[in-house]
């Protein structure tokens, strides 16, 4: 009797896996990371049908067509079990849906899928930034947008497209209130090649995330002017000292700031060749226009809109973030990026503690 009741336990706990139930994964966009991140999965799990959701019809009709990401990825032939769609209603019956629109487009994304999204499916967000006008992160734009609580994974961390794609070690983090979704989005997306690590600290997670692309273009502006080495690590140092001031701000965990997402991330993106905020620092150093610079890119470097919104949360907590609101000073032609390193280096000097 105690074995057959054990037995019914165990199908019944097997029953219940979430990971192992789960046969469809919606990726909400059609961006490099998006397709990534749908790769992984893809690749990981053969059996699992993954679907890239985008408004894009010739982008969706090519990629069926050619099997690859030609607008983004087009030197990788994307996995037999996966596939691209203009029709919302695939979201009806996902296992989970990987949010990776632009922060700026992604209210009205979800806006449009809200009916067909059944509101237990976990979204897994890959998106970072803040958006315009709101000040909102994604973990507070995505209730807003559906009208409801839906359950929500934030994933950061060091991690360019280009490397996933090429198969390469990654590691990132998930972020959740609740900490079995946490686990099973790490279990959902853990590979050989792939570390998840995971916490509950969601602010942390995703301020830092949001702030360390407008660092990446302070970054790209010291190289732009070809200022050295010195000055680049000076900046990096003072701009991890304020995104973590207005962290803790927000009521971030301090220990955040050294993981993956926080100085993993940073140290990726500040310095990385594949940086788009760094390399449209660095434009923006040598002298060209940010409206050049933005129609010159297929993709969005996130830090530029954020930028603005860094200026207001300053003002609204009273933090002092010289090097973050230089950066939207000089989106913003308020100063030049050599004006702006001049007042920056004017500061008062200062005792750290």
């Amino acid at each position: 009797m105690r074995w057959s009741k054990f037995f019914r336990r165990q199908q019944a706990g097997a029953a219940a896996d979430p990971i192992e139930a789960a046969n469809k994964v919606v990726v909400f966009g059609g961006g490099s990371f998006g397709t990534a991140m749908g790769t992984s999965l893809a690749r990981k799990r053969p059996e699992l049908d993954v679907v890239l959701l985008l408004r894009d019809k010739a982008l969706c009709a090519d990629i069926n067509e050619r099997h690859c990401n030609t607008k983004y990825l087009p030197d990788f032939t994307l996995p037999k079990n996966m596939r691209a769609t203009n029709d919302l209603t695939e979201a009806a019956n996902a296992s989970y849906a990987v949010h990776a629109v632009p922060v700026q487009h992604s209210r009205a994304f979800l806006e449009s899928v809200k009916d067909v999204l059944p509101p237990h499916v976990p979204i897994v967000c890959v998106s970072k930034g803040l958006e315009v006008g709101t000040g909102c992160m994604m973990s507070e734009v995505i209730p807003s947008a559906l009208g409801r609580r839906q359950p929500a994974t934030f994933i950061s961390g060091p991690s360019f497209a280009r490397e996933v794609m090429e198969g390469r070690p990654t590691g990132v983090v998930a972020a959740s209130r609740d900490a079995k979704l946490a686990r099973d989005v790490q279990q959902l997306f853990a590979s050989p090649l792939m570390r998840v690590n995971t916490t509950t600290d969601v602010i942390g997670v995703e301020i830092c995330g949001a702030l360390k692309n407008v660092l990446a273009i302070a970054a790209g502006i010291v190289e732009g002017l070809d200022l050295g080495h010195n000055a680049l690590a000076a900046l990096i140092a003072q701009g991890c000292a304020e995104i973590r001031w207005l962290a803790e701000k927000l009521g971030a965990k301090p220990q955040t700031m050294s993981g993956l997402s926080g100085l993993g991330d940073i140290m990726l993106t500040c310095y990385g060749d594949l940086s788009r905020n760094r390399r449209v620092g660095m434009r923006l150093g040598s002298g060209e226009r940010l409206e050049d610079i933005i129609a010159s890119s297929s993709q969005v470097a996130e830090g530029v809109a954020t930028a603005g919104v860094v200026v207001s949360l300053a003002r609204r907590y009273r933090v002092s973030l010289p090097v973050l609101t230089a950066v939207a000073q000089v989106l913003d032609n308020n100063l030049t990026p050599a004006e702006a390193v001049a007042e920056i280096m004017s500061l008062p000097q200062i005792e750290e503690h």
